[in-house]
Protein backbone atom coordinates (compact mmCIF):
# COMPACT_ATOMS: atom_id res chain seq x y z
CA UNK A 1 0.00 0.00 0.00
CA UNK A 2 1.27 3.46 -1.06
CA UNK A 3 1.50 6.06 1.74
CA UNK A 4 -0.65 8.49 -0.22
CA UNK A 5 -3.47 5.57 0.43
CA UNK A 6 -2.59 5.27 3.96
CA UNK A 7 -2.60 9.35 4.29
CA UNK A 8 -6.31 9.32 2.30
CA UNK A 9 -7.38 6.52 5.08
CA UNK A 10 -6.16 7.56 7.74
CA UNK A 11 -7.72 10.83 6.99
CA UNK A 12 -11.19 9.48 7.12
CA UNK A 13 -10.74 8.18 10.50
CA UNK A 14 -12.15 10.53 13.45
CA UNK A 15 -10.40 9.73 16.77
CA UNK A 16 -13.24 8.50 19.46
CA UNK A 17 -15.94 8.33 16.34
CA UNK A 18 -17.00 4.69 15.92
CA UNK A 19 -19.85 5.48 12.81
CA UNK A 20 -23.55 4.48 14.30
CA UNK A 21 -24.35 8.51 14.39
CA UNK A 22 -25.20 7.15 10.76
CA UNK A 23 -27.72 4.27 12.08
CA UNK A 24 -31.10 7.00 11.59
CA UNK A 25 -30.06 7.73 7.87
CA UNK A 26 -29.97 3.98 6.90
CA UNK A 27 -33.47 3.98 8.60
CA UNK A 28 -34.48 7.04 6.74
CA UNK A 29 -33.59 5.67 3.43
CA UNK A 30 -34.98 2.31 3.89
CA UNK A 31 -37.91 3.48 5.13
CA UNK A 32 -38.47 6.36 2.12
CA UNK A 33 -37.72 2.95 -0.41
CA UNK A 34 -40.42 0.75 1.61
CA UNK A 35 -42.83 3.75 1.46
CA UNK A 36 -45.74 4.46 3.82
CA UNK A 37 -49.14 3.13 4.47
CA UNK A 38 -51.80 5.06 6.35
CA UNK A 39 -55.56 4.13 6.83
CA UNK A 40 -57.89 7.08 7.73
CA UNK A 41 -61.41 6.30 8.90
CA UNK A 42 -63.95 9.49 8.62
CA UNK A 43 -67.40 9.42 10.08
CA UNK A 44 -69.72 11.62 10.29
CA UNK A 45 -73.46 12.46 9.25
CA UNK A 46 -74.01 13.45 5.66
CA UNK A 47 -73.82 16.46 4.67
CA UNK A 48 -70.46 17.64 6.58
CA UNK A 49 -68.19 17.81 4.07
CA UNK A 50 -65.94 14.77 4.55
CA UNK A 51 -64.83 14.08 1.08
CA UNK A 52 -64.28 17.80 0.63
CA UNK A 53 -62.08 17.81 3.60
CA UNK A 54 -60.08 14.76 2.99
CA UNK A 55 -59.60 15.84 -0.66
CA UNK A 56 -58.08 19.43 0.44
CA UNK A 57 -56.15 17.84 2.97
CA UNK A 58 -54.35 15.04 0.73
CA UNK A 59 -54.64 17.49 -2.92
CA UNK A 60 -56.02 14.77 -4.73
CA UNK A 61 -59.40 13.23 -5.68
CA UNK A 62 -60.18 10.11 -3.60
CA UNK A 63 -63.84 10.08 -4.74
CA UNK A 64 -64.03 10.62 -8.85
CA UNK A 65 -67.03 8.19 -9.56
CA UNK A 66 -68.82 8.83 -6.57
CA UNK A 67 -72.74 8.98 -7.47
CA UNK A 68 -74.66 10.95 -4.26
CA UNK A 69 -77.92 9.67 -3.25
CA UNK A 70 -81.23 11.33 -3.45
CA UNK A 71 -83.72 11.48 -0.78
CA UNK A 72 -85.52 8.82 -1.47
CA UNK A 73 -82.50 6.47 -1.68
CA UNK A 74 -81.32 8.11 1.59
CA UNK A 75 -84.50 6.79 3.70
CA UNK A 76 -83.51 3.13 2.98
CA UNK A 77 -79.57 3.68 3.07
CA UNK A 78 -78.17 1.46 5.55
CA UNK A 79 -74.49 2.23 6.76
CA UNK A 80 -71.94 0.88 4.60
CA UNK A 81 -68.21 1.31 4.34
CA UNK A 82 -66.31 2.64 1.08
CA UNK A 83 -62.79 2.16 1.15
CA UNK A 84 -60.47 4.10 -1.27
CA UNK A 85 -56.93 3.68 -1.87
CA UNK A 86 -54.58 6.47 -3.47
CA UNK A 87 -50.63 6.36 -3.79
CA UNK A 88 -49.48 9.62 -2.91
CA UNK A 89 -45.72 10.50 -4.01
CA UNK A 90 -43.93 13.44 -2.93
CA UNK A 91 -40.58 14.76 -3.12
CA UNK A 92 -39.75 11.18 -3.43
CA UNK A 93 -41.35 9.80 -0.22
CA UNK A 94 -44.22 7.34 -1.40
CA UNK A 95 -47.32 7.58 0.90
CA UNK A 96 -50.41 4.54 0.36
CA UNK A 97 -53.51 6.14 2.01
CA UNK A 98 -56.89 4.53 2.28
CA UNK A 99 -59.81 6.63 3.62
CA UNK A 100 -62.21 4.44 4.55
CA UNK A 101 -65.58 6.75 4.25
CA UNK A 102 -68.90 5.79 6.30
CA UNK A 103 -71.93 6.87 3.90
CA UNK A 104 -75.38 5.93 5.37
CA UNK A 105 -74.06 6.93 9.30
CA UNK A 106 -76.33 9.52 11.12
CA UNK A 107 -79.11 9.79 8.05
CA UNK A 108 -81.66 6.86 9.61
CA UNK A 109 -84.55 7.51 11.67
CA UNK A 110 -83.29 4.97 14.45
CA UNK A 111 -79.46 5.05 14.52
CA UNK A 112 -79.60 2.61 17.36
CA UNK A 113 -77.11 0.26 15.81
CA UNK A 114 -75.78 2.51 12.54
CA UNK A 115 -72.17 2.14 14.51
CA UNK A 116 -72.19 -1.53 14.22
CA UNK A 117 -71.19 -2.02 10.93
CA UNK A 118 -68.02 0.54 11.62
CA UNK A 119 -67.25 -1.43 14.60
CA UNK A 120 -67.41 -4.93 12.72
CA UNK A 121 -65.03 -3.54 10.14
CA UNK A 122 -62.19 -2.18 12.33
CA UNK A 123 -62.28 -5.80 14.59
CA UNK A 124 -61.87 -7.26 10.65
CA UNK A 125 -58.77 -5.28 10.41
CA UNK A 126 -57.42 -6.81 13.07
CA UNK A 127 -58.91 -10.26 12.78
CA UNK A 128 -56.91 -9.85 9.59
CA UNK A 129 -53.76 -8.39 10.18
CA UNK A 130 -53.57 -11.05 13.05
CA UNK A 131 -54.32 -14.19 10.67
CA UNK A 132 -51.34 -12.82 8.18
CA UNK A 133 -49.20 -11.89 11.99
CA UNK A 134 -49.71 -15.79 12.42
CA UNK A 135 -49.13 -17.02 8.96
CA UNK A 136 -45.85 -18.00 7.23
CA UNK A 137 -45.46 -15.33 4.61
CA UNK A 138 -44.95 -12.00 7.39
CA UNK A 139 -42.37 -10.39 4.87
CA UNK A 140 -45.21 -8.49 2.81
CA UNK A 141 -48.22 -7.89 5.32
CA UNK A 142 -50.34 -5.29 4.25
CA UNK A 143 -51.49 -3.11 6.82
CA UNK A 144 -55.17 -2.27 6.36
CA UNK A 145 -56.03 -1.51 10.27
CA UNK A 146 -57.51 2.04 11.13
CA UNK A 147 -54.91 4.43 12.55
CA UNK A 148 -56.80 7.42 12.56
CA UNK A 149 -60.68 8.11 12.93
CA UNK A 150 -61.71 11.78 12.03
CA UNK A 151 -65.14 12.25 13.73
CA UNK A 152 -67.20 14.68 12.04
CA UNK A 153 -69.60 16.98 14.85
CA UNK A 154 -72.37 19.03 13.00
CA UNK A 155 -72.01 22.70 13.85
CA UNK A 156 -75.67 23.43 13.73
CA UNK A 157 -75.71 21.81 17.26
CA UNK A 158 -75.75 23.02 20.51
CA UNK A 159 -72.86 19.95 21.31
CA UNK A 160 -72.42 16.41 20.91
CA UNK A 161 -75.80 14.18 20.16
CA UNK A 162 -76.24 11.30 22.35
CA UNK A 163 -75.38 9.05 18.94
CA UNK A 164 -71.80 11.04 18.83
CA UNK A 165 -71.65 10.34 22.52
CA UNK A 166 -72.20 6.27 22.19
CA UNK A 167 -70.20 5.81 19.20
CA UNK A 168 -67.38 7.22 20.81
CA UNK A 169 -67.79 5.44 23.63
CA UNK A 170 -67.34 2.31 21.65
CA UNK A 171 -64.89 3.20 19.62
CA UNK A 172 -62.02 4.92 21.69
CA UNK A 173 -60.68 1.47 22.82
CA UNK A 174 -59.76 0.62 19.29
CA UNK A 175 -58.80 3.50 17.56
CA UNK A 176 -57.57 6.84 17.63
CA UNK A 177 -60.23 9.44 17.71
CA UNK A 178 -59.90 12.85 16.73
CA UNK A 179 -62.94 15.21 17.02
CA UNK A 180 -63.82 17.66 14.15
CA UNK A 181 -66.53 20.32 14.36
CA UNK A 182 -67.28 20.52 10.38
CA UNK A 183 -68.33 23.70 8.34
CA UNK A 184 -66.87 26.07 10.99
CA UNK A 185 -67.37 28.92 8.29
CA UNK A 186 -71.09 28.68 9.26
CA UNK A 187 -70.00 30.04 12.90
CA UNK A 188 -68.41 32.93 14.71
CA UNK A 189 -65.21 32.97 16.17
CA UNK A 190 -66.87 33.41 19.72
CA UNK A 191 -69.64 30.32 18.49
CA UNK A 192 -66.59 27.95 17.47
CA UNK A 193 -65.14 29.23 20.90
CA UNK A 194 -67.95 28.29 23.16
CA UNK A 195 -68.78 24.95 21.00
CA UNK A 196 -65.80 23.83 21.23
CA UNK A 197 -65.19 24.16 25.13
CA UNK A 198 -68.69 22.26 25.45
CA UNK A 199 -68.21 19.75 23.26
CA UNK A 200 -64.37 19.08 24.95
CA UNK A 201 -66.96 19.61 28.46
CA UNK A 202 -69.27 16.57 27.25
CA UNK A 203 -65.76 14.32 26.10
CA UNK A 204 -64.63 14.60 29.59
CA UNK A 205 -67.78 14.40 31.75
CA UNK A 206 -69.00 10.93 29.59
CA UNK A 207 -65.20 9.21 29.97
CA UNK A 208 -64.54 9.24 26.17
CA UNK A 209 -60.75 8.80 25.95
CA UNK A 210 -59.69 11.20 22.53
CA UNK A 211 -56.36 10.90 21.14
CA UNK A 212 -54.05 12.65 23.25
CA UNK A 213 -51.32 14.31 21.33
CA UNK A 214 -47.86 13.18 22.60
CA UNK A 215 -46.15 15.41 25.22
CA UNK A 216 -42.75 16.55 24.06
CA UNK A 217 -39.54 15.88 25.62
CA UNK A 218 -37.02 18.70 27.74
CA UNK A 219 -34.63 18.62 24.57
CA UNK A 220 -36.81 19.64 21.91
CA UNK A 221 -36.84 22.68 20.49
CA UNK A 222 -38.69 25.90 21.53
CA UNK A 223 -40.54 25.95 17.81
CA UNK A 224 -41.77 22.15 17.99
CA UNK A 225 -42.99 22.80 21.84
CA UNK A 226 -45.31 25.46 21.30
CA UNK A 227 -46.84 23.88 17.97
CA UNK A 228 -47.47 20.70 19.91
CA UNK A 229 -49.14 23.22 22.94
CA UNK A 230 -51.37 25.34 19.81
CA UNK A 231 -52.33 22.10 18.40
CA UNK A 232 -53.77 20.71 21.78
CA UNK A 233 -55.36 23.89 22.52
CA UNK A 234 -56.98 23.79 19.06
CA UNK A 235 -59.18 19.95 19.74
CA UNK A 236 -61.58 19.86 18.96
CA UNK A 237 -60.46 21.20 15.30
CA UNK A 238 -63.07 23.89 13.78
CA UNK A 239 -62.34 22.82 10.13
CA UNK A 240 -63.81 23.68 6.58
CA UNK A 241 -62.78 22.15 2.92
CA UNK A 242 -63.01 23.41 0.06
CA UNK A 243 -61.38 22.49 -3.31
CA UNK A 244 -61.68 25.59 -5.56
CA UNK A 245 -59.23 28.08 -6.18
CA UNK A 246 -59.75 32.03 -6.04
CA UNK A 247 -57.67 35.18 -6.17
CA UNK A 248 -57.45 37.28 -3.26
CA UNK A 249 -55.07 40.22 -3.34
CA UNK A 250 -53.38 38.83 -5.94
CA UNK A 251 -52.67 35.49 -5.14
CA UNK A 252 -54.99 32.31 -5.71
CA UNK A 253 -56.02 30.37 -2.56
CA UNK A 254 -58.73 27.66 -1.87
CA UNK A 255 -61.62 28.37 -0.25
CA UNK A 256 -65.46 29.37 -0.49
CA UNK A 257 -66.76 33.06 -2.07
CA UNK A 258 -69.69 34.17 0.36
CA UNK A 259 -71.38 37.79 -0.57
CA UNK A 260 -69.61 39.05 2.35
CA UNK A 261 -65.84 37.93 1.72
CA UNK A 262 -63.89 34.70 1.00
CA UNK A 263 -63.26 32.08 3.48
CA UNK A 264 -59.70 30.94 3.14
CA UNK A 265 -59.10 26.87 3.83
CA UNK A 266 -55.23 27.45 4.90
CA UNK A 267 -55.80 30.96 6.69
CA UNK A 268 -55.23 29.91 10.27
CA UNK A 269 -57.71 32.59 11.39
CA UNK A 270 -60.46 31.54 9.53
CA UNK A 271 -60.51 27.73 10.44
CA UNK A 272 -58.04 25.09 11.71
CA UNK A 273 -57.77 23.63 8.35
CA UNK A 274 -53.83 23.86 8.72
CA UNK A 275 -53.94 22.71 12.69
CA UNK A 276 -55.39 19.46 11.79
CA UNK A 277 -52.72 18.58 8.92
CA UNK A 278 -50.30 19.59 10.95
CA UNK A 279 -51.33 17.08 13.51
CA UNK A 280 -51.83 14.31 11.06
CA UNK A 281 -48.70 14.88 9.08
CA UNK A 282 -46.29 15.49 12.51
CA UNK A 283 -47.82 12.81 14.50
CA UNK A 284 -48.24 9.86 11.75
CA UNK A 285 -46.49 7.78 12.96
CA UNK A 286 -46.82 8.21 16.40
CA UNK A 287 -50.70 7.51 15.48
CA UNK A 288 -49.11 4.18 13.73
CA UNK A 289 -47.32 3.13 17.18
CA UNK A 290 -50.16 3.88 19.22
CA UNK A 291 -53.11 1.78 17.12
CA UNK A 292 -50.24 -1.40 17.24
CA UNK A 293 -48.78 -1.34 21.08
CA UNK A 294 -52.24 -0.49 22.07
CA UNK A 295 -55.66 -1.01 20.56
CA UNK A 296 -53.94 -3.64 18.35
CA UNK A 297 -52.54 -5.70 21.26
CA UNK A 298 -55.55 -4.75 23.29
CA UNK A 299 -57.94 -6.71 20.46
CA UNK A 300 -54.75 -9.27 20.46
CA UNK A 301 -55.04 -10.47 24.45
CA UNK A 302 -58.83 -10.34 24.29
CA UNK A 303 -58.57 -12.92 21.16
CA UNK A 304 -55.58 -15.19 22.51
CA UNK A 305 -57.30 -14.95 26.47
CA UNK A 306 -60.75 -16.03 25.09
CA UNK A 307 -58.96 -19.34 24.10
CA UNK A 308 -59.68 -19.66 20.31
CA UNK A 309 -56.39 -20.15 18.26
CA UNK A 310 -55.65 -17.75 15.13
CA UNK A 311 -56.93 -19.61 12.05
CA UNK A 312 -53.86 -20.56 9.97
CA UNK A 313 -53.91 -17.56 7.24
CA UNK A 314 -53.65 -20.47 4.25
CA UNK A 315 -53.84 -24.04 4.43
CA UNK A 316 -51.97 -25.83 2.25
CA UNK A 317 -53.99 -28.92 0.57
CA UNK A 318 -52.16 -31.36 -1.17
CA UNK A 319 -53.09 -33.50 -3.68
CA UNK A 320 -52.35 -37.19 -4.26
CA UNK A 321 -52.67 -38.16 -8.06
CA UNK A 322 -52.22 -41.86 -6.76
CA UNK A 323 -51.44 -43.54 -3.59
CA UNK A 324 -47.47 -44.38 -4.36
CA UNK A 325 -46.67 -40.00 -4.87
CA UNK A 326 -44.55 -38.50 -2.13
CA UNK A 327 -44.85 -35.10 -0.74
CA UNK A 328 -41.98 -33.11 -1.79
CA UNK A 329 -39.63 -31.86 0.62
CA UNK A 330 -40.98 -28.15 0.18
CA UNK A 331 -44.77 -28.97 1.36
CA UNK A 332 -43.46 -31.45 4.03
CA UNK A 333 -41.71 -28.69 5.77
CA UNK A 334 -45.01 -26.31 5.50
CA UNK A 335 -47.04 -29.12 7.01
CA UNK A 336 -44.44 -28.76 10.48
CA UNK A 337 -44.44 -25.12 10.08
CA UNK A 338 -48.22 -24.63 10.36
CA UNK A 339 -48.38 -27.58 13.02
CA UNK A 340 -45.92 -26.32 14.72
CA UNK A 341 -47.70 -22.66 14.83
CA UNK A 342 -50.77 -24.35 15.79
CA UNK A 343 -49.29 -25.76 18.71
CA UNK A 344 -47.66 -22.81 19.66
CA UNK A 345 -51.11 -20.67 19.51
CA UNK A 346 -52.69 -23.29 21.80
CA UNK A 347 -49.75 -22.70 24.55
CA UNK A 348 -50.06 -18.83 24.59
CA UNK A 349 -53.63 -19.49 24.78
CA UNK A 350 -54.05 -21.78 27.85
CA UNK A 351 -50.43 -19.57 29.69
CA UNK A 352 -53.49 -16.52 28.74
CA UNK A 353 -56.37 -18.05 30.75
CA UNK A 354 -54.13 -19.44 33.33
CA UNK A 355 -52.95 -15.58 33.81
CA UNK A 356 -56.29 -14.33 33.89
CA UNK A 357 -57.62 -16.82 36.50
CA UNK A 358 -54.41 -15.96 38.81
CA UNK A 359 -55.32 -12.32 38.47
CA UNK A 360 -57.11 -10.87 41.77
Amino acid sequence: MSSESVKTFASLETPGYVGFANLPNQVHRKSVKKGFEFTLMVVGESGLGKSTLVNSLFLTDLYPERIIPDAVEKTNQTVKLDASTVEIEERGVKLRLTVVDTPGYGDAIDNTDSFRAIIQYIDDQFERFLRDESGLNRRNIVDNRIHCCFYFISPFGHGLKPLDIEFMKQLHNKVNIVPVIAKADVLTKKEVLRLKKRVMEEIEGNGIKIYPLPDCDSDEDEDYKEQVRQLKEAVPFAVCGANTLLEVKGKRVRGRLYPWGVVEVENPDHCDFIKLRTMLITHMQDLQEVTQEVHYENYRSERLAKGAPVPPRRQTTITEPDKNSTVSEKDRILQEKEAEIRHMQELLAVMQAQMQQQQP
